[in-house]
């Protein structure tokens, strides 16, 4: 579903991503670790079209993204979810996921996420900024599903949020893979988190992939000595 060969980011002559090559299959969840700073942001936003990539591919089922836009990077099949939800506070809920419609020229949200996401629909028209971060974190998944992606793309998302909270979104992911169909990566620094929700967990340090392992094969000490600073 998406694959990155020779992949490098970089801001001006500082090199984040050096050299990444990646693959993600259909139906996969993939969990990308790692300490701050090690290039997992600057992925998921030269992913997405924010950042420009130095060189490398980046090809989503098979079609380049380096020439495309963000928008049209949606419009392909990317669902991005930010770091800190990034979500309209003033607007309602309905109107925030609507915004996430307008690459699929529907005007009407889909049913399922509101089944997905039954508080959303209890507050659908309440403003944003007056839910839960947890709220607000389903809020920013929902309009990203909006789009209807093949691949989602999600920043941190447990940043923020209660712990008994993380347990329910790692299943609510997989609800959604199953029920849609589609490929996840989630960028993280709470193992226990990644643990729950991934099929394979990799490790990124200093803008290179370090260890790529099946969740059942899984060494948790290992990868929290790499997650330590």
């Amino acid at each position: 579903m998406l694959e990155l060969t020779d992949y490098h980011v970089a801001y001006g002559q500082s090199e984040v991503i050096s050299g990444m090559n990646f693959s993600l299959k259909e139906n996969e969840i993939v969990a990308i670790l790692g300490r701050n700073g090690m290039g997992k942001t600057t992925l998921m936003k030269s992913l997405i079209g924010m950042i420009p990539s130095k060189s490398g591919e980046a090809n989503l089922d098979g079609e380049p993204l380096a020439e495309k836009k963000s928008h049209q990077r949606v419009a392909s099949g990317l669902g991005f979810v930010p770091q800190g939800r990034m979500i309209f506070s003033t607007m309602t809920v309905q109107e925030n996921i609507e915004t996430g419609l307008t690459s699929t020229g529907e005007n009407k949200v889909p049913d399922d996420l509101y089944s997905i996401f039954p508080v959303l629909w209890e507050m659908r028209h309440r403003r944003g900024g007056n839910l839960s971060g947890g709220q607000q974190q389903q809020l920013a998944i929902a309009r990203a599903l909006a789009s209807n992606p093949s691949v989602l793309l999600l920043d941190e998302p447990t940043e923020g949020i209660q712990p008994s909270i993380i347990k329910d979104m790692a299943k609510t992911l997989k609800q959604i893979r199953d029920q849609r169909g589609l490929s996840i990566v989630v960028s993280e620094q709470v193992l226990s988190f990644a643990l729950d929700v991934a099929d394979r967990i990799l490790v990124i340090e200093k803008g290179q992939i370090v260890h790529d392992v099946q969740r059942d094969d899984v060494d948790e000490q290992q990868v929290a000595a790499y997650l330590s600073v």
